[in-house]
């Protein structure tokens, strides 16, 4: 668990404006050189365009030039799973979860380039959860090391109408502060809401079998909030038989089978992929969601009224009553064994990941990423600015409050788990076959158990 104190955000903003008057190791001193680069379509058309300017400003001063692809989400992940199949790789890759399901096998295999000496040049500023979520274990080379660069972090909080909640005759201060109890507190908005609109439902909850991303991190969460998340640890070592664990995932099946049969959560959740919930919410389907970034409130940027309607929240304390950690997704480049270029893919790298760099980069996409670097929120009125209220929500669960990292990261074969969904089929098990919690929980843990067993982590 990663929370940072005021002195210690202090001291490395010191080193951040020190760090400002160094001459600039990214620039290439060598003949102008090309690497090739896939990037991720954002969320927004601001997000592409901040990259192409953060593009033409390192090949100003650099003289190297990026030839780089933007495409969507879902072909990308397709993309470069068949680039690193083939061995036919671009210089340098990005993908928004790439953190979560391609680098971790691909260190593993020992397919990535180590860029340890590209983190080590910003290692001082990085948030410890951001910098501890680009370490992956290479079994190859029996180590744990930088296989990718964090440049951007994001969380997973909540969205809220809160017309909808008014209408119902409810106030948002009135939520209460631990995590089943706050989701408790939409349900019986649903009744009152229906006596005037039809097929209004009162939770987002991803109940999904789809994925790629959603479900997986609103079950992790559940997980956490129920005292679970010792599930697999720093070491890559599984805990599985764990009581504590146990009990935990079966509260969390048990909660979220038991308002989907409810009826609280829209029924085509059980198949939803990552945009549905979000198109679900813009339609007003449903009074709440819980997703990743604030893609949700960007998404209504120009449209005033409705941006102005969204709440967003962070975190509530978990179900002991004592603050929960959120999971700290970071956003990273990687550069795959079989580049042709990887020195100007590193040297671009250097450059992006620059506080000054990489906080213009993230503030021309409107903070839908975080920084990695906690410091710039602290410096840069932009992220704790009271005019933008999501933003502020976004920025004290990220980067002020306490976080941890994702599974995959300790456990390379977790990301097979998140792959084939094997909380949402746990899920479906209990909706639609009517399997109990316990079981659906035993049948889900033996799953997983199978899987990490193929990724044994040499011990120190």
């Amino acid at each position: 668990m990663s929370k940072l104190s005021r002195r210690s955000v202090l001291r490395a903003s010191l080193g951040l404006a020190a760090a400002g008057t160094l001459s600039r190791p990214f620039v290439a001193n060598a003949a102008a050189k090309t690497a090739s680069v896939w990037w991720t379509q954002g969320f927004i058309p601001e997000e592409d365009q901040a990259f192409r300017s953060m593009v033409a400003a390192y090949e100003k001063e650099s003289g190297n030039k990026i030839n780089y692809s933007i495409i969507p989400f879902a072909p990308l992940v397709q993309k470069i799973v068949s680039a690193m199949t083939s061995g036919d790789v671009p210089d340098l890759m990005t993908h928004d979860v790439a953190d979560q399901i391609i680098v971790p096998q691909n260190a593993w295999h020992g397919k990535l380039v180590d860029v340890s000496d590209v983190v080590e040049t910003q290692k001082a500023h990085y948030h410890p959860t951001a910098l501890l979520g680009a370490e992956y274990y290479d079994t190859v080379a029996k180590k744990r090391s930088f296989y990718a660069m964090p440049y951007k972090t994001a969380v997973v909080p909540f969205h809220v109408w809160s017309s909808m909640v008014e209408k119902a005759g409810y106030k948002l201060s009135e939520a209460p502060k631990t995590w089943d109890a706050f989701w408790d507190f939409f349900k019986p908005m649903q009744k009152k809401l229906r006596e005037s609109e039809r097929n209004v439902y009162a939770l987002g909850l991803q109940a999904t079998t789809t994925g790629p991303a959603d479900g997986n991190n609103m079950f992790h969460h559940f997980l956490i909030a129920n005292g679970g998340n010792g599930i697999v640890t720093k070491d890559g070592q599984p805990h599985l038989d764990d009581p504590q664990v146990k009990e935990a995932v079966i509260k969390s099946l048990t909660y979220i089978a038991t308002a989907f049969k409810e009826g609280y959560v829209p029924p085509g959740a059980i198949s939803w992929n990552d945009a549905d919930d979000n198109n679900a919410f813009h339609a007003k389907e449903i009074v709440m969601d819980f997703d990743g970034t604030i893609s949700t409130e960007v998404a209504l940027y120009h449209n005033k009224a409705e941006y102005d309607d969204v709440v967003t929240l962070g975190l509530p304390n978990n179900n002991a009553g004592k603050p929960m950690e959120a999971q700290l997704g970071v956003g990273v480049s990687f550069i795959a064994n079989g580049a042709k270029n990887p020195e100007v893919a590193k040297d671009f790298m250097k450059y992006v990941i620059q506080p000054k760099v990489s906080n213009a980069y993230l503030k021309g996409g409107l903070g839908r990423w975080l920084p990695a670097y906690p410091e710039l929120v602290k410096s840069d009125p932009f992220w704790l600015d009271p005019k933008d209220q999501h933003r502020v929500a976004y920025v004290r669960e990220g980067l002020l409050s306490p976080t941890v990292v994702t599974y995959p990261i300790f456990n390379p074969g977790y990301a097979v788990v998140n792959a084939q969904q094997i909380w949402g089929v746990a899920e479906a098990d209990i909706i639609r076959s009517g399997m109990t919690p316990q079981a659906a929980a035993e049948k889900a843990l033996k799953s997983i158990g199978a899987i990490l067993a193929r990724y044994p982590i040499a011990q120190a």
